[in-house]
C-alpha cells in the first residue's frame, strides 16, 4: 500500500470541497499515510489547515515562475502515488513535475487537454456520475474503497463568532450567494429580490446577501437590495472564506446558482436551494441537496441546442444568454415553500 500520496487539485472551490472526503478516507484507510496536496492560492484559504496534510500552494497567475517554484519545492521528493484530479492543461504541466511511481487520472471519456499522457492508471468509466463521486473513485485504482461523503472544514471560534454576529437567533436565516464565476450562470437580480421579499413576508426569514469583494458581485448585491420591498442584510465582500463557511454552517438555508458556496454549504450540512439551468445539478449540484434544486437544465438544452440530456455529453453546459431566465420566480418560491413545509 502507498505510504506517500500527492493530490493535484488546484481549483475551483466547489471541486476542492469534494476532495476533502478523499483526504479523510485516505487517513482512515491508510493510517500514517503522508498526504501532500497541490492547491490553488484562493482554495488554500478554505482547506489549507486540514490536519495531517502538507499543502503546496500553486499560484496559476505566476506563469512560468509558478512552475519553477513548484519544481524547486518537489526537488528530491518521491511519491508512491499521484492523484491527478484536474484535466486543465496547466495542471498537466504541473503533473509532469511531480515524481510519482503511480499516476492516477480520469478515464478516457472524461479526459481532455492530453491528460492521458500524464497518467499511467485511470479511474473506471462511470457515465452520468456526480463530480463528488468521480473524485471519490480516485482511491479505487490503489485497491482502496471509494471515499464516502464525509466532510471536515476547520473553523476557529472567531469564525463562528462572526457568523453569530450576522445571523438572527429568533427566526430562520436565509443566505443568498447570487454570483457564480461564470456570469451566464447567474439568475437576474430582480428575481432574487422577489424571492427574498417572499422569504421575509411569507416565512419571516432574515435574508443575508453574501459575495466576494469583486466589484461585480458588490454591484449585484446592491441591485438585489434596490429591487426589494423589504430589507436584506448585505455583507457582500465583508467575510473571509472561513467566515462564510461558519455563516453557512449556522444558517438554515442557502440560495445559490452553480457556485462554490453551494458546495461549501452542502459540506457543512446546510440545505441549498440551487438554481440550475446553465449546468446539470445531477453532475455538479450541491451533493446533499439535489432534492432542493430547481432544475431547468433539460429545458435549456432543448431550447438552445435542440438536444435532450441523453443526447448530450454528460457535463455539457448550457451557458447562453437568457438560459437562467428559464428559472422563474414561481419555481424558486414554490421550492422555498416546500422546504419550509418539510423542514419546519
Amino acid at each position: 500500500m502507498p505510504q506517500s500520496i500527492c493530490i493535484l487539485r488546484m481549483s475551483a472551490i466547489g471541486d476542492v470541497t469534494h476532495v476533502i472526503p478523499v483526504v479523510l478516507s485516505l487517513q482512515q484507510q491508510l493510517p500514517g499515510v503522508k498526504i501532500t496536496w497541490i492547491i490553488g492560492k484562493i482554495e488554500a484559504k478554505l482547506v489549507g489547515d486540514l490536519p495531517g496534510v502538507e499543502f503546496i500552494v500553486f499560484d496559476k497567475k505566476a506563469g512560468r515562475q509558478g512552475y519553477r517554484e513548484l519544481r524547486q519545492k518537489l526537488k528530491n521528493r518521491k511519491f508512491d502515488a499521484l492523484l491527478h484530479m484536474q484535466v486543465a492543461f496547466r495542471a498537466n504541466l504541473a503533473a509532469a513535475l511531480i515524481p510519482a511511481r503511480i499516476k492516477i487520472g480520469y478515464d478516457r471519456d472524461r479526459s481532455k487537454d492530453l491528460h492521458g499522457l500524464f497518467v499511467n492508471r485511470r479511474i473506471a468509466p462511470a457515465p452520468q456520475q456526480h463530480v463528488r463521486d468521480c473524485l471519490a473513485s480516485f482511491l479505487e485504482p490503489l485497491g482502496l474503497e471509494a471515499a464516502p461523503p464525509r466532510w471536515q472544514i476547520p473553523l476557529s471560534e472567531s469564525d463562528h463568532e462572526f457568523a453569530r454576529t450576522h445571523l438572527a437567533s429568533d427566526r430562520r436565516n436565509l443566505v443568498i450567494s447570487p454570483c457564480a464565476s461564470h456570469t451566464l450562470r447567474n439568475w437576474p437580480a430582480e428575481r432574487y429580490a422577489r424571492l427574498a421579499d417572499h422569504a421575509i413576508q411569507q416565512h419571516g426569514m432574515k435574508v443575508i446577501l453574501v459575495g466576494s469583494p469583486a466589484p461585480f458581485e458588490a454591484e449585484y448585491c446592491h441591485a438585489i437590495e434596490a429591487s426589494m420591498k423589504e430589507t436584506a442584510h448585505n455583507i457582500c465582500g465583508q467575510d473571509t472564506l472561513k467566515q462564510l463557511t461558519a455563516l453557512l454552517e449556522h444558517a438554515d438555508l442557502l440560495v445559490a446558482p452553480d457556485t462554490g458556496p453551494a458546495h461549501i454549504a452542502s459540506a457543512v450540512g446546510t440545505d441549498v436551494l440551487g438554481l440550475y439551468a446553465a449546468s446539470n445539478p445531477n453532475r455538479s449540484g450541491p451533493y446533499n441537496s439535489l432534492e432542493w434544486c430547481v432544475d431547468r437544465y433539460p429545458e435549456a438544452l432543448k431550447k438552445f441546442t435542440g438536444k435532450t440530456v441523453d443526447e448530450t455529453r454528460w457535463g455539457a453546459k448550457a451557458e447562453y444568454e437568457g438560459t437562467m431566465e428559464l428559472v422563474t420566480v414561481e419555481d424558486a418560491t414554490a421550492m422555498l415553500d416546500r422546504w419550509v413545509a418539510e423542514r419546519g
